[in-house]
């Protein structure tokens, strides 16, 4: 029993070492042997438990977006009123931008080499369709300017994603720390909401 859990124990320490380097420090290239000395194991640990490094990245990525749609979904199809669900939405790309900000960068160059397909599109549709109702429903109350739900899900995904895959070239332009843009993402809710809401 206690040679399982060391087992789970390692390879959960190398996936979350991993990630940590590939989405969060942007060092998509790191080595078995840089993966294994940030985890502090041996580098042949790691082709134990993933037979390879781009096999540990594969895993790390596809573990990374299967966590990051089922918490989209779960606060999409809550039971939230429109207008919190959407703060609950921002709260949660904020987190992952601030815990793995070049996560999104991978996603979206992976995408356009078409490395990388959508995962499943038809749970997709179908939260974009329960959106798209909720969303009529509040422009009807002049809650919101009357928009498309196509062009509404735009401006809320772009407000939010374009400063955080943006992000080097921003910090770069406006001459700001690490902290100084964390601070700015950390403001972007209000900012966000006060943009898409009437009231």
């Amino acid at each position: 029993m206690s040679t399982e859990i060391k087992k789970e124990d390692t390879e959960k320490l190398i996936k979350e070492t991993a990630k940590k380097l590939f989405f969060g420090e942007g060092h998509f290239k790191a080595t078995t042997q840089e993966i294994a000395d940030a985890a502090g194991v041996n580098r042949t640990s790691i082709n134990y438990y993933f037979r390879s490094r781009d096999n540990l990245f594969q895993i790390v990525f596809d573990e990374a977006i299967d966590e990051m749609h089922r918490n989209y979904s779960a606060i999409l199809l809550s039971d939230l009123p429109f207008k919190e669900k959407i703060g609950c939405w921002l709260d949660q790309e904020l987190a992952t931008a601030l815990t793995h900000p070049f996560l999104k960068i991978y996603v979206v160059t992976q995408l356009t080499h078409q490395c990388k397909k959508m995962a499943n599109k038809e749970h997709l549709d179908y939260v974009i369709r329960v959106l798209g109702k909720e969303l009529q429903e509040e422009i009807k109350k002049g809650n919101i300017k009357p928009i498309s739900p196509v062009q509404f899900m735009l401006n809320m995904s772009s407000l939010i994603s374009f400063p955080t895959c943006m992000r080097p070239l921003l910090q770069e332009s406006f001459q700001l720390t690490d902290s100084q843009f964390e601070q700015i993402l950390k403001e972007r809710k209000q900012v966000i909401l006060d943009s898409l809401f009437i009231r």
